[in-house]
């Protein structure tokens, strides 16, 4: 059979007929970080392959996936018809329906247990073109909640932006909904790139600055009520576990799927998705059919969240719900021991008004630092 495989794209042979869990093994891949497509259909990991067949391993980072007995096909724990998603941290698989049905209310519970925001608020959501922050958007959508995407053009590399901007372009034309746009280049007078290739600064440390700096920007300046990330629970336990192992309580204090707005220039930011794998939200995509930008940014060699994922998929793997137990004890039992580590007074920055711990904000001094260094190159 061809299997197509993802990051980097390429194509094997493979001799069936044989099941998808014996072809992952063959590949000797982690079944909890890719997900298996035959022709737009998902399969679970004891459906039978033919020989004739073409199925697409779509990689997406992190996640959990059931197994079930082995040699048997999965059935839908809600409705006994045949399954398309395992989620094994939940001990349990399901059907098309049911599985968005699910994830749905995993978000719902989110929402509701943090009481992050209601139909009244005027919500923007943070789109980058991947699945998170499309599926997210979508949920939100569906659930009649006034929601508005904001995409920041961020040019990690040309391609990669410009399909990242296609896809949150399409789907909020497919949509009807409304997009706002942010083109670092055009807007702000520099590129992420130009950063990584010209500056001493971690290309992903700067990203994450410029992301959340302009996105608190679009959100109070235009009023909104709520900013909303599509963080899902592989990137809050990951970031938990970095933070934990270095002990860096002051960011440990501030890991909360709700962040109140502390300054006029500081908007409300909400995780909504805290509660759902990035399996999880890759199979919600493929779906309800979304189509989202694969690759990974060309940046991200190096990231040090790639790690710290690895190693819970390696535990979930061997333990289903690890991730989950990690995170969710945290907020249950440890979060409010660290809730004096949160104790900062914020200020307007002298160069932009947003607000800062200090006289001038991380962005601007980014900023500063950049023009010097383009003015001594001019110089020279």
């Amino acid at each position: 059979m061809k299997v197509k495989l993802r990051n980097p794209t390429r194509e094997v042979e493979v001799p069936g007929p044989t099941s998808v869990r014996i072809l992952l093994e063959r590949l000797q891949i982690n079944p909890e970080t890719v997900l298996v497509i035959r022709e737009a259909d998902l399969l679970t990991r004891e459906e039978r392959l033919a020989d004739s067949d073409e199925v697409e391993i779509r990689p997406v980072i992190s996640g959990g996936a059931g197994r079930g007995p082995a040699g048997v096909a999965a059935k839908c724990k809600r409705c006994r018809a045949p399954a398309k998603v395992e989620v094994a941290r939940a001990n349990a698989a399901f059907c098309a329906d049911c599985f968005l049905r699910y994830v749905r209310n995993q978000m719902t519970k989110a929402i509701d247990d943090h009481e992050m925001f209601t139909k009244e608020d005027r919500l923007l959501v943070c789109v980058s073109g991947g699945k998170d922050s499309l599926a997210l958007w979508d949920m939100l959508l569906d659930m009649g909640y006034d929601a508005t995407g904001y995409h920041i053009v961020l040019w990690t590399g040309e391609e990669y932006a410009n399909e990242s901007r296609a896809m949150c372009e399409k789907y909020a034309a497919g949509r009807g909904a409304t997009l706002i746009v942010t083109d670092l280049k055009d807007d702000e007078g520099f590129t992420i790139e130009q950063i990584a290739r010209e500056g001493r600064r971690v290309p992903c440390s700067v990203c994450g600055l410029t992301k959340r700096y302009l996105s608190n920007l679009q959100a109070t300046r235009e009023g909104y009520d709520v900013l909303v990330t599509g963080h899902n629970l592989d990137d809050e336990a990951a970031t938990l576990l970095g933070n934990t192992l270095h002990w860096q309580t002051e960011y440990i204090a501030r890991q909360s799927p709700a962040l109140p707005s502390t300054h006029a220039k500081l908007s409300k930011k909400v995780k909504p998705l805290y509660r759902v794998s990035e399996r999880e939200t890759a199979a919600y995509a493929i779906l309800r059919g979304i189509d989202y930008i694969v690759e990974e940014c060309p940046l991200v060699a190096g990231n040090t969240a790639l790690r710290y994922k690895d190693a819970l998929n390696l535990m979930e793997a061997r333990s289903p719900g690890t991730k989950q137990q990690f995170f969710f004890g945290y907020l249950d039992k440890v979060a409010p021991l660290f809730a004096s580590e949160d104790k900062v007074e914020l200020r307007a920055c002298t160069e932009c008004g947003q607000s800062t711990t200090g006289d001038v904000c991380a962005y601007c001094r980014a900023k500063k630092q950049l023009r010097a260094k383009a003015g001594r190159k001019g110089a020279s």
